[in-house]
């Protein structure tokens, strides 16, 4: 019997393909989507990818969670792949060339070294004399030669790096002419020469949801549009019956690039503007996202807000018998008394942690826990080291995320959550996810002046604003919110406040939402 045959309300609501271009784990909004999809009836598998090692499968919920091994040779742009003569003309070709040369001069360097020496220590063991007479004579020409070749090798690999580098930012007057013929040529089509990796996306996903013959594909973000839609696509011309939701996490225009190139935008952004069309319905964070899709795409229906709350306080869960909540200011190493304002989230010089560190050394007394999903990457290393700098490293703390379900009870014992982000488009038009979660976790917020955020805590109460990228002020609002939490704290006692600010009235909009797309599929009938 086919998912879409069986009655309402059993295991065959519909089937169900998510998908999302990360590994799952610590996308709490994806997690929480198919574990509560999964609970409503639907018969759902999740999609994601590792980029290293092979792929593994398990169960979140009802839901199926399997992990695709991507492969991304297409990621490698034209500059990184063919010598540029116009950029660099003394590099090497792409490839192995440049290593071997420098590798080879090196040991041609030691070996005249390791000649000069034998003739010194061991001449009998060289040769003969008239052969050691002769060797005497290369090696005073080998000598200043090797020099001057090993100096021309290292120019033509300086050159090489650099041209690499040229080649991944790809911001040069060549790479922007590059760009808009492209874009003036193709339109939405340009991101196929701009953003080929997009393909590998496809080459890795494609198979997978046609064997799945899904009734709905949810497609997380702006490179799984693409991919959900070419299914859909697929199958739709075989006579299926298939429903595309895109959800929108962010209003990619005013996104931060998330790699160092001039195409990134300009590739990811037509992409998005290709496949935006096909999808059936729009799913977004906000309002103001949701408003800024509907003009950009010309969408027909106004997008479907599903807000990223996280999941109602309720009774320890079955499995927290054995995996226990963490105690945050035991990982902190301080006691109950100790004052402590958190941040949880990705990190990002855009998200205002290196503001919260330098504002460590004017907060005297107060130590800081960055919540982050790793906590020895590099940034963090990099805010670690510049506390220390400052006097304040032993009231700098990190520490890992925890399950999605464990987030708000585990950040509830710090004094005061912080969203110091800083104004970024996308920034100024949703409430993230850290904002529902520091609420329900009963904190005084201090958020810097992004629009959407700073209005919402002013008309509640519940904390204070500063002026993003202001440190001073920062370091104004959180002894503010220190000197008075009850003020703030207070917030949270008015009726019904948080109650739609959690994911299970979130889940049941998006329900709703499935529900009615695939009724509207019945309805119409086979395609074909």
């Amino acid at each position: 019997m086919e998912a879409q045959d069986m009655p309402d309300g059993g295991p065959g609501k519909g089937r169900v393909v998510m998908l999302v271009d990360n590994k799952v784990e610590g996308d709490s909004r994806v997690q929480k989507a198919a574990e509560s999809m999964a609970a409503a009836g639907w018969d759902v598998t999740l999609l994601g990818l590792v980029r290293s090692g092979n792929g593994r499968s398990w169960k979140l919920g009802d839901a199926q969670v399997r992990l695709l091994q991507l492969k991304t040779p297409l990621a490698k742009r034209h500059a990184e792949r063919h010598r540029s003569l116009l950029r660099r003309p003394l590099a090497y070709p792409p490839g192995p060339l440049g290593a071997y040369r420098r590798q080879w001069v090196k040991a041609w360097r030691a070996d005249v070294t390791t000649r000069r020496a034998a003739l010194k220590v061991a001449p009998q063991a060289v040769g003969s004399p008239l052969f050691r007479k002769s060797e005497k004579a290369r090696l005073v020409v080998a000598g200043p030669v090797s020099r001057i070749v090993q100096r021309w090798v290292a120019l033509r690999s300086n050159q090489t790096a650099e041209a690499q580098r040229a080649g991944r930012a790809l911001r040069g007057p060549l790479d922007r002419a590059f760009t808009a013929s492209w874009k003036a040529a193709k339109g939405k089509r340009a991101w196929r020469r701009l953003e080929p990796v997009l393909w590998d996306y496809e080459l890795t996903y494609g198979k997978e949801i046609d064997a799945l013959k899904p009734d709905l594909i949810h497609a997380n973000d702006f490179r799984m549009l693409g991919v959900g839609a070419r299914a859909a696509i697929r199958a739709r011309a075989k006579g299926r019956q298939v429903k595309l939701v895109w959800d929108a996490h962010e209003f990619l225009p005013g996104v931060r690039p998330w790699e160092d190139n001039a195409h990134w935008i300009p590739g990811n952004t037509a992409h998005e503007s290709e496949y935006a069309p096909f999808a059936d319905a729009v799913v977004t964070v906000s309002e103001g996202l949701g408003d800024l899709l509907r003009e950009r795409h010309g969408l027909t229906e106004r997008p479907t807000v599903v807000l990223n709350a996280p999941d109602r306080p309720v009774e320890p869960r079955e499995d927290e018998e054995t995996e226990p909540v963490p105690d945050l200011r035991e990982l902190c190493g301080i006691g109950p008394d100790v004052p402590l304002a958190v941040y949880s989230g990705s990190p990002g010089p855009q998200r205002g942690l290196g503001d919260m560190v330098e504002a460590l050394p004017a907060l005297d007394g107060v130590h800081m826990a960055l919540v982050v999903p790793r906590p020895a990457a590099a940034y963090i290393k990099g805010l670690q080291a510049r506390a220390e700098e400052l006097g304040a490293g032993d009231r700098l703390h990190v520490v890992p995320y925890v399950p999605h379900w464990q987030v708000v009870r585990f950040l509830s014992s710090a004094n005061v959550g912080c969203i110091p982000i800083h104004h970024w488009p996308n920034h100024e038009i949703a409430l993230i996810t850290k904002f529902f979660e520091y609420s329900h976790a009963r904190l005084p917020l201090v958020v810097s002046d992004v629009k959407t955020m700073s209005e919402v805590v002013r008309s509640t109460g519940q904390g204070e604003v500063c002026v993003a990228e202001d440190v001073p002020d920062l370091v104004r609002a959180i002894k503010q919110v220190l000197a008075d939490p009850d003020r703030y704290t207070a917030a949270y006692d008015k009726p019904g406040m948080l109650d739609t600010w959690t994911w299970e009235a979130q889940a049941e909009v998006l329900d709703g939402l499935y529900t009615r797309l695939l009724s509207d599929a019945k309805k119409a009938g086979p395609r074909g």
